[in-house]
């Protein structure tokens, strides 16, 4: 466990807690079939707010990413240099994350469109991050 707690309240509990268990939640709306990458009270595409949670696979590629080097807020100024990403999960919706298990450093070391696989990391009881590290 770490001081790098996420801001937890109603709506996203369930996720963090999730994490804490080593499962990805997303949601989907049982109106339209839309799937987001987290879970929230309402559905983005058709505002229904009859939604579900679903476990994902934790399977992605990498769609974005940056490497990050300074950043003076906490927790993140324990962190650089990190590399910040967005991936593109296999079930379709993308989600912001932290890259694991990378070389900031080594530009032969992360690809667009590299496979990932999701990593788990409690940050107190009940409560997780969802990060991601290259496949296998």
């Amino acid at each position: 466990m770490n001081q790098h707690r996420p801001e937890i309240d109603g709506a996203t509990r369930t996720f963090w807690a999730a994490a804490a268990e080593g499962r990805l939640l997303g949601s989907r709306c049982r109106d339209c079939g839309d799937l987001t990458s987290h879970p929230r009270g309402f559905c983005p595409s058709c505002w229904s707010d009859d939604v579900e949670d679903v476990d994902l696979s934790g399977r992605a590629t990498l769609h974005t990413y940056s490497v990050v080097r300074a950043n003076p807020m906490p927790p993140f100024v324990d962190l650089v240099p990190y590399v910040a990403a967005i991936v593109e999960l296999s079930e379709g919706p993308r989600l912001a994350t932290r890259l694991v298990d990378v070389d900031p450093d080594d530009p032969d070391g992360i690809a667009i469109g590299m496979a990932l696989t999701a990593r788990f990391e409690e940050t107190a009881p009940g409560e997780g991050l969802v990060l991601f590290g290259p496949a296998g």
